[in-house]
């Protein structure tokens, strides 16, 4: 070994980052929540495959069955819960050096893989549809999902309001279409609609006080429908389509309501200014 090549080596290690080494292995009771919803996710597109794969072995053609649907999204809406209480474990008690990388690896497979993968079952065997766009409107879900955890990690707004459609609101507005719509190319278009608001620049606020009491509400009342239709899907398709319709019409009338807002302060600047 030459000098260079010590000097070299020399420099690298020190160039290698030193810190808490141990801790980073060790998982926090947060931690376990990130990986329950990955797992979720993961199930979930386990359950979407095995639908398509024992129709296709029966030789009858492919149609997605309710059931395999209704598995999907129960486990999907688990994840989601792990993912909701998961920041407020840490909060409360700890949170490991990896504890947001886990968050967000967790959400690309439950928000941004498994939703996308949905996609391709709903509409990629139906003569309806060519396949390309169903691939082009499940690809765009998963791409515009991880280009907004990656955003969130290193864009805050001065407002800290969310930027863009938060991916686990994302998520379950591109299944509440999925539910709600035949394949079609206009649920493809609102598919690449919630993928262009992820990635957008609306800002979504953080619910607080008041706002905060209406959109929980609005969400438990939103997944007791969805529950009721997963548990008893032979009970009629009403409540599946009430929680899908109030979930859209949440993720659309968020927006509206910022521009609203926004512009009625640039009419009071504008009086003020007078």
């Amino acid at each position: 070994m030459t000098t260079a090549d010590a000097g070299s080596w020399q420099a690298e290690e020190e160039e290698q980052p030193r810190g808490p080494v141990g801790k980073a292995f060790r998982l926090s009771a947060a931690d376990s929540l990130s990986l329950g919803n990955a797992l979720c996710g993961f199930l979930a597109v386990c359950v979407l495959a095995s639908s398509a794969i024992r129709s296709l072995q029966e030789g009858d053609g492919f149609r997605p069955a309710p059931s395999y649907f209704a598995t999907a999204v129960v486990l999907l809406l688990i994840g989601a819960t792990c993912d909701l209480f998961d920041g407020l474990v840490a909060r409360r008690f700890r949170a490991s050096a990896m504890g947001a990388e886990l968050d967000n690896l967790a959400d690309v497979i439950s928000f941004g893989f498994a939703p996308a993968f949905m996609i391709v079952i709903w509409g990629g065997f139906t003569p309806d549809l060519p396949f390309p766009a169903v691939l082009v409107a499940a690809g765009a879900v998963l791409l515009a999902g991880v280009v907004r955890l990656a955003r969130f990690a290193c864009v805050k707004t001065k407002s800290g309001d969310f930027m863009g459609l938060p991916i686990p609101m994302g998520a379950m507005t591109v299944i509440s279409i999925v539910l709600l719509f035949e394949p079609s190319i206009p649920a493809l278009l609102g598919v690449l609609g919630v993928a262009w608001l992820m990635v957008s620049r609306i800002e979504y606020p953080k619910p607080k006080g008041q706002l905060a009491a209406v959109v929980l509400g609005w969400i438990m009342v939103n997944v007791a429908f969805l529950a009721f239709w997963v548990a008893w899907p032979e009970g009629g398709d009403l409540p599946i389509k009430i929680g899908a319709s109030m979930q859209i019409a949440l993720v659309a009338a968020i927006p509206l309501r910022v521009l609203f807002y926004k512009r009625e302060q640039r009419k009071e600047a504008e009086r003020v200014g007078d």
